[in-house]
C-alpha cells in the first residue's frame, strides 16, 4: 500500500448533511482527473453544513476513508475538505497599485491583489478564498492576465469567499480526528462549479445550485468569473419531511420513496401508477397513486427553486448597478443528490424561465461509472482544485513569481477549458 502523499494523489472529502464521500485521484497531463478510488458512506452527525455530533461525523468520514483507500490502494493522508452552511459570506473588492516599472510584474500583480483583500472583515469569520475576477490599466478594463502590460496605474477586483472560523474549525477538528490533515478548505458551491460547468457557461453567464441534503449551495458566474457565492440552508431533506408527515410514514422510508418513485412533475406520472408506503408502529403498508406522491413533491420543489430565484434577482440586479454582465444567457446548472429527481428540470425550467440542465461531473477517467453522478459534483471538484493546485506546487516558477501559478491556484477555472 502506497501513502497518497508518494504517488502525487489528490483526495477530495466532501461531508454532506445526507452522505459523506472520499475520492482518490491522479492527475492527468491533458488535464483530466483519473479516479482510482471511491468511498461513500451515510452522513451521521451534520445538520445544514454544521457539526451537531462530533463523534458521529468522525465515524462517518472514517467509513467513507476506509472504503476509498481499499480501492485505491493506498494510505490517505490529508484531504481537500469540502464546507457550507449559511455561515458561508462572499463580497467583491477592488485595489489600486502603481505600476512600478512602466511594465506590470507579477509583484505589482500580487500586490493589487494583496491591496484589494485587505479590507476588514468579522473577526468571527476568517477568508476561504480570493478570486481575482478582472485587472484594469489605466482605461483598458476587463483584462484577465495583466503581466507584460504597459501603463501607469493598475485596478483588481477580487471576490472574497469568507466563512464562520467556528463552523470550520469543528469540520476539520472530526477529519484530524480521523488522522488525516486538511490540505485547504473549499466553499462546495465552487467546488461543483469547478466539476460541472464549461469555460463556454463561466463567460456566458450561469448559475450553479448545488442541492444536497440539508442546503442549496450557489454560485453564479458571468465573464468568466465568480461573481456571488451562497448558501440557502433549506434543501432535498425538507421534500423527505413532507413525505414522511403527509404519508405517516417513517422518515428513512420517506427517503426511500422520494428516490425511487418521486417525481418533481406531476404532469409526468402516469395516473395508474402506484407506490406501496410502510406505516409506522408495525400497521401494515398501504398502496398510494404515484402521482399523490408527486403532488406532494412539486410544491416544495418548486417553494425551494423559487427561494433561489428570488436571490438570482436580487443578484442580477446588484451586478447591473454597478455595470456588471448580470445576463445568465448559459442559464441554470443543478447538480446535488437532490437534483436527481425526474422532473426536475422542467419543473425549474418553469420557475426560473430560463434554460435548465442537469450538471455531471466533466473532465474525468478512471472510475466513471461510479463517480459521473451529480451526487459526486462537489466531490470532483474538490480533485480538479488540488489538481491545478499541485500542477502549479510543481511548476519550475515559485508560486509568487507566476501569474499563471496564481490564477491556477484561486481560481484556475477563469482560464481553464474543460
Amino acid at each position: 500500500m502506497t501513502k497518497a502523499t508518494d504517488k502525487k494523489l489528490i483526495v477530495g472529502l466532501d461531508i454532506g448533511t445526507s452522505k459523506v464521500c472520499a475520492l482518490v485521484g491522479e492527475a492527468l497531463p491533458d488535464g483530466q482527473v483519473n479516479v482510482i478510488g471511491v468511498g461513500s458512506s451515510p452522513s451521521k452527525g451534520m445538520d445544514k453544513g454544521g457539526v451537531n455530533d462530533l463523534e458521529s461525523v468522525v465515524k462517518s468520514v472514517q467509513r467513507a476513508v476506509d472504503q476509498a483507500e481499499l480501492m485505491a490502494d493506498c494510505q490517505i493522508a490529508s484531504v481537500y475538505l469540502s464546507l457550507s452552511g449559511k455561515h458561508i459570506r462572499c463580497q467583491t473588492e477592488k485595489g489600486m497599485v502603481p505600476i512600478s516599472d512602466k511594465e506590470v510584474t507579477q509583484d505589482d500583480v500580487d500586490n493589487v491583489i494583496h491591496t484589494a483583500k485587505s479590507v476588514k472583515i468579522s473577526d468571527e469569520h476568517r477568508t476561504l478564498h480570493v478570486i481575482p475576477q478582472e485587472f484594469a490599466i489605466d482605461y483598458q478594463e476587463g483584462i484577465k492576465n495583466p503581466v507584460g502590460l504597459s501603463g501607469v496605474r493598475m485596478e483588481a477586483s477580487v471576490h472574497m469567499i469568507t466563512c464562520h472560523n467556528d463552523m470550520a474549525r469543528n469540520i476539520v477538528k472530526a477529519v484530524e480526528r480521523c488522522g488525516l490533515k486538511v490540505d485547504q478548505l473549499i466553499f462546495s458551491g465552487l467546488a461543483a462549479s469547478y466539476a460541472v460547468l464549461t469555460a463556454d457557461e463561466r463567460e456566458l453567464g450561469v448559475c450553479v445550485i448545488d442541492i444536497g441534503g440539508g442546503t442549496m449551495d450557489m454560485a453564479v458566474w458571468t465573464g468568466g468569473a465568480l461573481r456571488h457565492a451562497e448558501v440557502i440552508p433549506y434543501a432535498g431533506n425538507v421534500v423527505t419531511s413532507d413525505i414522511a408527515y403527509a404519508f405517516g410514514t417513517p422518515p428513512g422510508d420517506a427517503e426511500e420513496i422520494k428516490v425511487k418513485y418521486g417525481c418533481a412533475l406531476s404532469e409526468l406520472v402516469s395516473k395508474d401508477a402506484k407506490v406501496d408506503v410502510p406505516s409506522v408502529g408495525g400497521r401494515p403498508s398501504r398502496s398510494l397513486q404515484s402521482q399523490t406522491l408527486a403532488e406532494v413533491i412539486e410544491p416544495r420543489y418548486s417553494e425551494l427553486l423559487g427561494l433561489v430565484n428570488q436571490k438570482l434577482v436580487e443578484i442580477q440586479e446588484q451586478l447591473r448597478n454597478t455595470g456588471v454582465k448580470h445576463q445568465l444567457a448559459a442559464g441554470i446548472v443543478l447538480t446535488g443528490g437532490a437534483s436527481q429527481m425526474e422532473g426536475l428540470v422542467e419543473c425549474a425550467e418553469r420557475v426560473f424561465r430560463n434554460q435548465v440542465r442537469l450538471g455531471r461531473p466533466l473532465a474525468l477517467s478512471g472510475l466513471t461509472d461510479y463517480v459521473q453522478a451529480p451526487h459526486y459534483a462537489t466531490a470532483v471538484g474538490l480533485l480538479h482544485y488540488g489538481k491545478d493546485s499541485q500542477t502549479f506546487e510543481d511548476g519550475e516558477l515559485e508560486p509568487k513569481r507566476s501569474v499563471a501559478g496564481l490564477f491556477t491556484k484561486i481560481s484556475g477555472w477563469l482560464r481553464k477549458e474543460f
